[in-house]
């Protein structure tokens, strides 16, 4: 299993994203020199050497599904304005917004995810825990051992609610991360997906709910 201070390190020595970091690091066993390697050959480092410059310019783009049920707005930036009009960037970012409207991510990244909301996601999978091995034996588990528990939902959690962290909708055999990393290697400049909205249509409208029986009921008595 691939440790923290190891996806730590490679981190430092190559500037690449905590995700692909560790992924490499699962594909190679463990070995930094390989990760290296291979960051390089898949345009990651170089990618990460990008990160720190300034995307201001780019494009919103907006996406409808469905006869009007869905619709996304998603803001991504890129370092140029002449860049923001080659076709593989502009077909990224509506690329994007379809995940969007597909997956219905929360957060771009881990990162923007409050450390109230995550704390709470704690509490309920260490409950779900407690719960499901009582039902089964009526033992509890170790501290330790919950908390590795928790910390691989915490991942799973991760890849529901974090856009960046998603499978992309058009490759599942990647993430829409390294997705973006191939486009920032091709395309030569910092793209940063910013921002973005979903509605679907009746979201958070409490319905009515009708009873039939009860309706029947005032028919008959009048």
């Amino acid at each position: 299993m691939i440790s923290a201070e190891q996806v730590k390190e490679l981190r430092e020595m190559t500037g690449a994203g905590m995700m692909e970091c560790k992924k490499v690091l699962e594909e190679v066993n463990g070995d930094k020199e390989k990760a290296t390697e291979l960051l390089r050959e898949r345009g990651v480092v170089k990618a990460a050497k990008k990160a720190s410059r300034i995307a201001a310019e780019g494009l919103v783009e907006s996406y409808i599904h469905g006869d009007g049920r869905i619709g996304v707005l998603v803001e991504v930036n890129i370092e140029t304005d002449f860049a923001a009009k080659n076709p593989e960037f502009r077909e990224f970012v509506k690329d994007m917004a379809m995940q969007i409207a597909a997956t219905k991510p929360e957060y771009v990244k881990r990162e923007d995810i409050p450390a109230d909301v995550i704390e709470k996601e704690k509490e309920i999978m260490r409950a779900q825990i407690v719960n499901e091995n009582a039902e089964k034996n009526g033992a509890e588990k170790p501290a330790a051992v919950i908390d590795k528990i928790v910390t691989g939902k915490l991942e799973k959690y991760y890849s529901e609610v974090c856009l960046l962290e998603q499978d992309f909708i058009k490759d599942p055999d990647k993430t829409v991360q390294q997705v973006l990393t191939e486009k920032i290697s091709n395309i030569g400049e910092n793209i940063t997906i910013r921002r973005f909205v979903r509605f679907e249509r009746g979201e958070g409208i409490q319905k009515r709910e009708e009873n039939f029986a009860e309706e029947v009921m005032k028919q008959i008595n009048g």
